[in-house]
């Protein structure tokens, strides 16, 4: 979340419909340039943990471990360091997106370590899934929010 472009948001809701169980350690994905993605009901998004914290254009995030595949449930807006919670448990933080499957999917990245997987969490198919707004008002709670040079530009 950035507190001088973004305001208040609601929750993107969904549902797995599929677990992934495996990892990989040399996977490939690049990360888009977009901090975030508008996500429509009915649309299914591919979940991936993973450990790496880089969120430049263009990084390679190789360790990943798959969570699932969730339907939106919820339309709206998924940005960097939205908490993401499944089955009321909170699993991680948006890292970003990968788009190598697009038009039929997202990858959203899910920062959190050590990397989980579907099995690893015990998830299961229906649980419910969250996209949480991330506050830029608690210390370390977005990790990945890119601080402002200009201040004068940003009063918060």
């Amino acid at each position: 979340m950035n507190p001088c472009e973004d305001g208040p948001k609601r929750n993107v809701t969904g549902s797995l419909v599929k677990v992934l169980v495996h990892r990989r350690s040399e996977r490939g994905m690049r990360l888009e340039p977009f901090a975030s993605r508008c996500v429509r009901a009915g649309e299914v998004h591919e979940l991936v943990a993973t450990d790496h914290t880089e969120t430049e254009e263009g990084a390679r995030i190789d360790r990943v471990g798959f969570l699932g595949f969730a339907e939106i449930t919820s339309a709206g807006v998924v940005d960097r360091g939205d908490r993401v919670w499944i089955g009321g448990r909170l699993v991680g933080v948006v890292l970003g997106f990968d788009a190598c499957h697009t038009p039929n999917h997202y990858n959203v990245l899910i920062h959190a370590a050590p990397i989980p997987t579907g099995a690893s969490l015990g998830l299961a198919p229906e649980e419910g899934l969250i996209f949480e707004q991330g506050s830029a008002d608690t210390p370390g709670d977005d990790p990945f929010a890119r601080v402002e040079e200009n201040v004068e530009e940003c009063p918060i």
